[in-house]
C-alpha cells in the first residue's frame, strides 16, 4: 500500500539528503522577476531544469532514431539561460537538483501545467526505490512554433509515495541509470 507524502514528510527526507539542493518553499519570484515556480509544495516538489540541453536536430546524417544505438550527432549541445526548442522537436536536459531516493519511496514526476498550456510536454520516468542521480528530462515541443525553456526555473513536479521496501531496489540491481549525471544521459541498452 502506498501513501502520498505531504510537505513536512518531503522536507524531512530532503534534510536527510533526498533532494540536493532543496528549496523549502515554493519560489515564484527571484530578484523581483516572476519565474516558473519551483520548490516544496503541499504534496510534492517542483524541480528545476539545469542550464544544459541537448537539442534534437533535423536529420542531417540520414540517421534513424534507434533507442538501441543512439547517434549523438543528432543532438546539438547548448548551455545557457534560455533554450529554444524548434517546432515539432524536443530537447533533453537534466534536473538542477540531485535525488537520492530512499528504499521505501517511489517518485513520479509530471510536467507542469504552465508548460503544458504552451504545447510543451515533459516526460520523466519514475524514480524507483534506491535510485540516485540527476533526472534526465525530455521536453517535447508539440507546437508549430519555437518554444523557450528557462534554465533554473520549474520544469516538473515530483510526487513521493511511501510503500514497503522491495526485495531488490534499483541500487541493488545496479540499474543502468544509477548515479547518472551531472551530464545529460542518453538512452542506454
Amino acid at each position: 500500500m502506498f501513501s502520498l507524502l505531504a510537505d513536512y514528510e518531503i522536507a524531512e527526507l530532503a534534510q536527510g539528503g533526498m533532494i540536493t539542493p532543496f528549496e523549502s518553499r515554493q519560489v515564484r519570484e527571484v530578484d523581483g522577476k516572476r519565474v516558473i515556480s519551483y520548490g516544496l509544495s503541499s504534496f510534492g516538489y517542483d524541480l528545476r531544469v539545469a542550464n544544459e540541453f541537448k537539442i534534437f536536430t533535423p536529420n542531417p546524417y540520414n540517421a534513424i532514431v534507434d533507442p538501441k544505438n543512439v547517434d549523438e550527432r543528432c543532438y546539438m549541445d547548448f548551455r545557457g539561460d534560455v533554450c529554444v526548442i524548434p517546432p515539432n522537436s524536443y530537447a533533453l536536459c537534466r534536473s538542477y537538483e540531485r535525488f537520492n531516493i530512499p528504499d521505501d519511496i517511489l517518485v513520479i514526476v509530471l510536467g507542469k501545467s504552465t508548460l503544458a498550456r504552451c504545447g510543451l510536454i515533459v516526460n520523466v520516468t519514475p524514480g524507483e526505490p534506491g535510485w540516485e542521480g540527476y533526472w534526465t528530462i525530455e521536453i517535447s515541443n508539440a507546437s508549430p512554433l519555437p518554444a523557450k525553456i528557462y534554465a533554473n526555473e520549474g520544469i516538473a513536479q515530483s510526487l513521493f509515495f511511501r510503500g514497503n521496501k522491495p526485495k531488490i531496489t534499483y541500487r541493488d540491481r545496479n540499474g543502468k541509470y544509477q548515479m547518472q549525471g551531472p551530464e545529460i544521459t542518453l538512452a542506454k541498452l
